[in-house]
């Protein structure tokens, strides 16, 4: 594995306020839509493949930046109507290993893939970035190929396989904590040698003093974690900028 299974760290952090600027219509499964502020035809876009919260406030929040930055930004329901539930997390009623096993490449693959589509052909995008947060990462490596994600960016990857890394045709750029059970400093390491083989653009920046889940659930009161989170939300940008 380049980066571990999910853990319970990956179903930690703090939820963030604020009011979404797009709306929800269903294509093929729930979708978050939001417009850059200017236009309703961007030929960029960016697709969030979410954390195990599915669309809630943070990924919304942070569709809006990506909108803000001039993207289409989409966000599917990989879970279709069975994300966990902040607060089933925190009360302890989730069995996350038993709803993982719900939740594997059979189930999220056609999301994402339907998901590619719409964008390109009924949104019109003609490039698309793939955002993965936690869960979510292991499907922009899988889908960064075939014409689908044209260029990558994940924080904090968990269940990505040396194979997956290893397949990607376009560029990465991955945010990573300094605290991770899930992308270790070894599978980092792992993970750097993985990328070198695939002749593609890569970057892996590391982030002191916060732990996985740092770039969408962080505390926003602490400092350093809203730097942390606010600095691997420019890297993704910045990299977009660059390469999408």
């Amino acid at each position: 594995m380049a980066s571990n299974p999910p853990g319970p760290c990956c179903a930690t952090g703090f939820k963030h306020e604020g009011t979404p600027l797009g709306e929800v219509k269903n294509v093929n499964v729930n979708t978050y839509i939001v417009y850059p502020k200017d236009t309703k035809n961007p030929e960029k876009a960016v697709v969030i493949l979410s954390d195990i919260f599915g669309i809630y406030i943070n990924a919304q929040l942070l569709a809006d930046e990506f909108a803000a930055n001039g993207y289409l930004c989409v966000i599917p329901d990989l879970f279709q109507g069975d994300s966990v539930s902040v607060n089933d997390m925190e009360s302890g009623k989730v069995d996350l290993p038993a709803w993982l096993s719900n939740h594997l490449p059979p189930h999220v693959d056609p999301v994402v893939e339907s998901t590619i589509k719409y964008v390109r052909e009924e949104l019109g995008a003609k490039r698309i970035a793939g955002v993965g947060y936690c869960f979510g990462a292991k499907y922009v490596c899988r889908h960064m190929k075939d014409g689908k994600l044209d260029v990558g960016f994940n924080a904090h990857p968990s269940f990505v396989t040396h194979e997956e890394l290893g397949a990607i045709t376009g560029p990465l750029s991955i945010a990573a904590s300094e605290i991770d059970t899930i992308f270790t400093t070894q599978l980092r390491h792992e993970s750097e040698e993985t990328l070198k083989k695939t002749g593609q653009h890569w970057q892996i920046n590391l982030f002191s003093g916060v732990s996985h889940g740092f770039a969408v659930r962080a505390d926003l009161s602490n400092k350093h974690f809203k730097f942390a989170k606010e600095q691997a939300f420019c890297q993704a940008v910045n990299w977009f900028r660059q390469y999408l």
